[in-house]
Order: C-alpha cells, then sequence, then structure tokens
C-alpha cells in the first residue's frame, strides 16, 4: 500500500481496513517511531555510544481485544495472516514478519506478564529492509499495545530490553540494544547520545538550519544469518584476545587505540580491522555532540567522511548500492554530511543538508542515482519524534 504519511487520512484507512478484516470497529492504538544512527554503526554491542534519532516514520496498530487468548494480525504492508495462541507461541514460517509480534509475546510472558489476546491490523512507514529499524517499531508498537491491553506498565528501557530479547532470542537476529531503545526512548526534535554499556542517554540538539535526510538505495538487506552476525564475532574475538593483555577489558568500549596496537599482533588482521573501526567509531560520536551543537559544517563532514570510510574499509559493510549512493548524494546542492545508516551491506544513506536545499538536494539525489543505477531510490527528510506509546484519537 501506498505510504500513508497525512495522519487524519491514515487513522481513517486503518479503521476502514479493520472493519473490512474483522467487522468491528478497533478499539486501541498504538505506535513507535523507526530510527537512524547519525553516528555509530555496530558500536552498540560493543557497549560503546551511539548517536541515534526517532523519525517521523512509524509503525502503527489498530486492535481490538479478543477473550479467548488468541491473537491474530494482519498488516497493510505485506501479505498474509497470522493467528497464534498466547498459550503456545511456535515461529510462523509462513508469515515471517509476524514472528515480531509473537516473539514479544513470549518474552512477555516469561517476564510474568498476563497477556491479553487481540484482533490486530498493522501499518508502518518506515521503509523495510533498510536500516531505518522498521523490526524495532513493529517490536515496540507491539509491546505498548500489550501493556495497554493487558493492564500493566514498562518502564521504556525495561520495554526496550525486552523488545532486544524477542529479536535475539525469537527472531533470531543477534542485535544490540540500539534500535528498540531508540524507538522506546525518543524524543521529538532532538538526536539521543546513547550510552549502550549503562543505558543512559542525554538529548543532543540538531542546527536547525540542517535537515537529516534519509537516502534509501532500495537495496534489500536481510540480517537473519547473514555477516552481521560474523562482525559480531570478530568483535568479540578481538576482545578475547585484548583481555589477555588487560584483563579488566570487557567490551571494546574499554580499548584505547594504544591498546589495540599494543595486542594487534596477536590478532588475525581482519580482527584487528574490525576492532579498530569501533574504537574509532566510539570516538566520533563523542566529537559529534558538539559539533553539531555548534553547527561545524568542516567538522560534521570530516566525522561523516570517516565514518563511512572506515565503515567501507575496516568492518567492509559497503555495497555497490551504497558507493552509487554516496557518489549522487556527495554531488547534492546543500549537502554537508552523509555516511551510510544501519549495519550496512545496502540500505540507507543518512545525509546533513542546509535547509533551503532539501527538495532540490532529493531531486538530485534521485535522478543521479537512477541514472547510474536504474534503480529507483527515494530521498526524503524526516524529524524526530518521541517514542513509543499509545496513539491517541
Amino acid at each position: 500500500m501506498t505510504l500513508l504519511l497525512d495522519k487524519t487520512k491514515r487513522k481513517e484507512t486503518l479503521a476502514r481496513e479493520f472493519y473490512v478484516a474483522y467487522g468491528k470497529q478497533p478499539a486501541l492504538w498504538s505506535r513507535a517511531p523507526g530510527r537512524v544512527d547519525l553516528m555509530g554503526s555496530h558500536t552498540d554491542y560493543n557497549m560503546g555510544f551511539v548517536m541515534t534519532m526517532t523519525t517521523d516514520r512509524d509503525t502503527w496498530i489498530a486492535a481490538r481485544p479478543r477473550p479467548d487468548g488468541l491473537v491474530r494480525v494482519r498488516s497493510l504492508n505485506v501479505a498474509g495472516e497470522s493467528i497464534f495462541s498466547l498459550e503456545d507461541i511456535a515461529w510462523d514460517a509462513d508469515v515471517p514478519w509476524s514472528n515480531y509480534v509473537r516473539g514479544v509475546a513470549q518474552v512477555m510472558k516469561a517476564a510474568g506478564h498476563e497477556l491479553q489476546g487481540f484482533d490486530g491490523l498493522i501499518h508502518s512507514t518506515v521503509p523495510f529492509g533498510s536500516g531505518l529499524s522498521s523490526s524495532a517499531a513493529i517490536e515496540m508498537a507491539t509491546a505498548v499495545m500489550f501493556q495497554h491491553l493487558s493492564n500493566f506498565v514498562l518502564d521504556p528501557v525495561r520495554m526496550a530490553l525486552l523488545g532486544q530479547q524477542a529479536e535475539n532470542e525469537f527472531v533470531g537476529v543477534n542485535t544490540g540494544i540500539l534500535d528498540q531503545y531508540s524507538s522506546a526512548m525518543g524524543r521529538e526534535s532532538c538526536a539521543l547520545l546513547l550510552d549502550c554499556r549503562q543505558l543512559t542517554s542525554e538529548d543532543v540538539s540538531i542546527p536547525a538550519d540542517l535537515r537529516i535526510v534519509i537516502c534509501d538505495t532500495r537495496a534489500e538487506r536481510n540480517l537473519v544469518g547473514s555477516e552481521y552476525d560474523d562482525r559480531r564475532a570478530e568483535c568479540e574475538r578481538g576482545v578475547a584476545i585484548l583481555q589477555r593483555h588487560d584483563p579488566a577489558t570487557q567490551a571494546l568500549r574499554d580499548v584505547t587505540l594504544e591498546q589495540l596496537a599494543a595486542s594487534e599482533a596477536d590478532m588475525p588482521p581482519v580482527v584487528a580491522k574490525r576492532c579498530r573501526f569501533v574504537i574509532e567509531e566510539n570516538q566520533r560520536v563523542l566529537d559529534l555532540g558538539p559539533a553539531l551543537g555548534s553547527g561545524d559544517e568542516s567538522i560534521l563532514g570530516d566525522l561523516f567522511e570517516a565514518s563511512y570510510l572506515g565503515a567501507r574499509d575496516l568492518y567492509e559493510i559497503g555495497a555497490p548500492s551504497m558507493e552509487a549512493m554516496i557518489r549522487a548524494v556527495r554531488s547534492g546542492p546543500g549537502v554537508v554530511a552523509a555516511r551510510q545508516a544501519g549495519a550496512g551491506f545496502g540500505g540507507c544513506m543518512v545525509a546533513l543538508v542546509r535547509d533551503g536545499d532539501v527538495e532540490r538536494f532529493c531531486d538530485h539525489v534521485e535522478r543521479r542515482y537512477f541514472d547510474e543505477t536504474s534503480i529507483q531510490p527515494h530521498a526524503f527528510p524526516v524529524t524526530a519524534s518521541d517514542g513509543a506509546g499509545p496513539l491517541t484519537p
């Protein structure tokens, strides 16, 4: 279904389609936003820092309680209906997107929460497979809905941790906390400097004259069983080697470049490259806060460029589509900085663009990328939104 961005029309459409599907009107609504990492690729599972920002692209669930302990869900974005009992939650190979709903239900029940079944209709404006956390958005919207239906309240950080557990243990993607924390804890009009060890964050203002623009290559990513898990394992191997020199080391967040240099001879070259990227990326995240505050375009450009090159050359999470997109972005009017977003291997670029140039920038990027790849991309500005919660009428 075409993206519905007008909230009134979107809600009317969901209510109408809900009635078609279930014969009644929805009684409850929830929402949760996607996110974009402005800096900090792959630092979250290394207990480091990420500069993250929710977006105004989000996932909505319209629902109506049912008394029989069943959950029945459909989506306006993708085909299929999935029905499961809260007493017997199993993997659904036929409707795989429903496993995000199932996983949240399973971990909430395991945590001791009594859950109410429901009929639900889901709609998302977060592009799928693009590194903008469509999975975390459905997890957090589901977690809010279960609380809403079942009359209990979770602290947002606890909700994020349960969502991460669902993705790790049920869906089978060994992600860090970044996606779920961002979706649960987002703040309107600002980025969050997230400390992934302490699970705390600080608000960071974004200069009023700069816009965040997503440049979607439309190159689909699938992290289940992919190289994402390989990168995480390589980082863990690096930590194990570093611990021989300093047993206090718990994660790459604890390591300086000098300490890495002292241990590098003991590491396979590929492991040393992965560690170097994460250590340098952590520092770039910390440097980005003051640079955003001051709006220094030169520093912002250098930080984003170093992040992109490190991800490409040290972490090796690039793709031909990303190379084509960075060329299109760099040549666009008003661009200040650009880097890959998300886990890499395709997906999206994120750009800082001067406010008055956004429309021309998006048009340029879409034309230039299409001319090179014959793939129609999508470039669009986003703004920060509040985190997951009930959707009021």
